[in-house]
């Protein structure tokens, strides 16, 4: 896996963040810390798994005013909670030419505010655990700890060399097809056929400019000797997102 030198990127994002915070532009500092939290994840966080995946933030920092400000996306629903409040964010499959397929096929993400409007808890729907199952959702958040930062390209490349590998089996093809349906079209990389989906975002508001954060466009990779699901890779509220989930599992696996 390509990495970038670390001391080098921190010297940059550190001189971004001083200057960030002189034109007052705190919330990137804030989504700084909360990237350090996780070279300490079991200190700061723990994830859930019911019929969803939920990472708890034991000591939130960002405010949901911060996710705003970074994603440029606005919630599909709002509502009260006991605790503070609650964002969802429905994202619908869609064809090409972006209206959505019949039957509809979607996924949601969840995130539960304190009454102070500092992120506590963030789901993903059981959907969502088709392309990236539980076990290894909790590993690629754990590598971004160790993950090196493309600034220009707003791009993490995590680091899986000192993570523990997971026994447990990816899901085949036939699983995942079944729950996501036909994909957009499909191409062969070498030992890999990969299979094309869109997924809009139903908000009631984009920024002018930032259209194409509201649609993700997600890869998913498949091993074409085994079936396995072997990469899945997307583009989420402007953040690539990559997984290589053959740098999880043990040797026999």
């Amino acid at each position: 896996m390509k990495t970038t030198n670390l001391k080098s990127v921190f010297r940059i994002i550190l001189i971004t963040l001083l200057s960030c915070v002189l034109s007052g532009c705190v919330y990137w500092l804030r989504a700084y810390q909360t990237y350090l939290q996780m070279n300490e994840f079991d200190q700061h966080f723990y994830t859930q798994t019911t019929d969803n995946f939920t990472l708890h933030f034991k000591d939130p920092i960002l405010f949901s005013d911060d996710f705003i400000s970074l994603s440029n996306l606005y919630p599909t629903e709002e509502k009260s909670t006991v605790t503070g409040k609650a964002w969802k964010y429905f994202f619908r499959k869609v064809d090409m030419n972006k209206q959505l397929v019949k039957p509809e096929i979607n996924f949601y993400s969840e995130i539960d505010f304190d009454k102070e409007g500092k992120i506590i808890d963030w789901s993903f729907s059981s959907l969502f655990l088709q392309i990236a199952p539980p076990q290894f959702l909790e590993a690629s958040l754990r590598s971004i700890g160790g993950a090196s930062i493309d600034t220009e390209k707003k791009q993490l490349r995590a680091n899986t060399a000192l993570l523990e590998k997971i026994q447990a089996d990816l899901p085949k093809k036939d699983t995942v097809i079944t729950h996501l349906g036909p994909p957009l079209d499909i191409t062969d990389d070498q030992e890999l056929e990969v299979y094309r989906y869109q997924f809009l975002l139903d908000t009631p508001h984009v920024d002018e400019g930032y259209e194409d954060n509201a649609l993700n466009e997600i890869k998913i990779s498949f091993d074409k000797k085994n079936q396995k699901l072997s990469k899945m890779s997307g583009n989420f509220a402007g953040l690539k997102v990559s997984i290589d989930y053959r740098d999880f599992v043990t040797a026999s696996k």
